[in-house]
Order: structure tokens, then sequence, then C-alpha cells
């Protein structure tokens, strides 16, 4: 017993020894930075008086009763939740279509399926250059096929059909489905080459069409993955910073919270403002993502 004690210990103390450095970069990298970011959040801190703000001082909550009363608060977390959902839904539905298109044999596959990767691999801010100059309404080459200019990234809403649209907002969420598209591709491509080719060969000898095919055959083997990638995709849009501010800086209705955040840092000087707004973005996005994985859980659920 006492040797089998001893042996349960050194096995213990061996896996806390593995994970310790884990433990350690973790703690250091994400766990005290938050503690600080919440801690900043509760005090009036500027950047005049940050070497002031300590541990034990005054806590209050006046910065996220100032943050939700300021204008355009609100306004700025309708425009993120529109940008990620539409921004999730559209990559991933770009990327199973061109995920299909490119799933049979053909000859240059592999250089087409490697061009696909350019938008994901290239640099965001060489990216957003080019579609800036591309959308310029003086001398940008989308305007040419136009025949009245739009200003793309600068015109908070316009006239389509009758119907008032953003379209600034829309232009980044499509750059953001364009730029990010490639990522659910590699998923779902992965994911269709492991597929048995003995189930579309029975459905087709059965005289299924294409989209029954799809719906009944391909659909039901894709169900997890693009759940997977719904989440991944919401989490990482909920977030995003450089897209939007390099396409539009904020303005023309595109202002998302990360932006304002990062304006009531830069051009305000409020430390205090700016961490329970970034507070309050987190607390919304695992509000959110805890119904969206309930929701999927539920479907796998019902499935089985």
């Amino acid at each position: 017993m006492r040797r089998g004690r001893t042996l349960r210990e050194q096995e213990g103390r061996a896996g806390l020894a593995l994970i310790s450095p884990t433990l350690i970069i973790t703690l250091v990298v994400v766990v005290l930075p938050l503690l600080w970011a919440i801690m900043l959040a509760f005090q009036d801190a500027r950047l005049i008086n940050i070497r002031r703000v300590g541990v034990f001082g005054h806590y209050t909550l006046e910065n996220f009763t100032y943050v939700m009363s300021e204008p355009g608060f609100w306004t700025s977390l309708v425009n993120t939740l529109v940008y990620t959902v539409a921004g999730t839904a559209l990559s991933i539905v770009i990327g199973l279509v061109t995920a299909l298109a490119l799933r049979d044999r053909f000859r240059g596959r592999t250089l087409v399926r490697a061009a696909i990767l350019i938008p994901y691999v290239a640099p965001v801010v060489a990216v957003a250059f080019l579609w800036e100059t591309m959308l310029n309404p003086q001398y940008g080459i989308v305007n040419t096929w136009l025949s009245e200019p739009i200003a793309f990234l600068t015109q908070a809403r316009g006239e389509f059909l009758g119907i008032q649209v953003p379209v600034a907002l829309l232009t980044v969420i499509a750059f953001e489905a364009w730029r990010y598209f490639p990522f659910a591709f590699l998923f779902i491509l992965a994911r269709l080459q492991a597929l048995p080719a003995e189930l579309d060969e029975a459905a087709v000898v059965d005289g299924a069409t294409p989209s029954q095919r799809f719906r009944y055959v391909i659909m039901p083997q894709l169900w997890r993955i693009i759940a997977l990638l719904s989440v991944l995709r919401f989490v990482f849009t909920f977030t995003k910073f450089d897209d939007v501010y390099l396409l539009t800086g904020g303005g023309a209705g595109t202002e998302v919270v990360s932006v304002r955040v990062y304006n009531f840092l830069t051009s305000r000087d409020d430390i205090g403002a700016s961490a329970a707004q970034a507070i309050v973005l987190a607390i919304f996005l695992v509000v959110f993502l805890a119904i969206y994985l309930r929701f999927f859980a539920g479907g796998e659920r019902e499935q089985r």
C-alpha cells in the first residue's frame, strides 16, 4: 500500500512538473492581464494617473454606467453582432461551395486549391489596401463598371431597389467573408476527402439527384464540422479589430465594439472606460457563445 501510494505520488509530481510550464505561461499571458483589465474597469484609470492605480484603489461602477450611457454604444454592439453573424455565415457558405466545386479531380486542381488560400495567408494590411484601391469612388476599378460611382467605404447609407442599405457595413462584411472563407474551405474540404466514396456511389445508383445527394448524403457528414467552424469564426469575428479599422476606421456606420474600445483608449486616454467596454464585450461574447453551443449540442443529441 505504501509503495502504491509512493508510485501515485511520484506520478502526480511528474504530471504536475510536465504541465507546470503551460500553467505558468497561461497565468502570465492570459490570467494576469485579464485580472488587470478587470481591476482597471472598476477604477477611474486614465493615462495621466495610471501609475497611481493599484490593487487597493477606489473601485466603482461609474465606468460601466458611463460606457453604456454613451451615444453609439448600443449601435456599435448591434453592428458587432450583425458583422459577426453575417461574416461568419457568408464565409462558411462560400467555403462550402468552393470545397464542393474543387472536390473532384481535374487538371490543375492543386494549383487552384493553393490559390484559394491567398486571401487568408496574405497580410491584412496589403489586402485592405487592395480593397480600398479597388473600391475608391474616383479611380477604383469597381466603380468603372457602375453607371454612378459609389463610396463603398465612406458611405453609411445607400438606396438599392428603393431600399436603404448600409453600404459601408455590407462592404466590410463582404471583405470578412472573402478574407476568411479559405479557413472554412480547408476544414470542409478535409472532411469531404474523408467521406466514403461508397455512399455517394450508392446514392447515384439509387437515382438520387445532385440536390438529394447533397442534402441526404453530404450534409449529414458535414454538420459537426460546420458547427465547429461556426463557433470558431463567431469568436474570432466578434472580437475582430484590424479588418474594420484598416478599411473604414470605424466610420460610416461600421464602428464595432473593438474599434470603440481602441478609440476610447487612444483618443480619450480613458483606460478605465476602455477596459469596462472590453469587459462588456467579453460578457456578451460568453452569453452568445453559451447559447450557440447549447443550440448545436441539442441538435447533435436529436440526431443521435
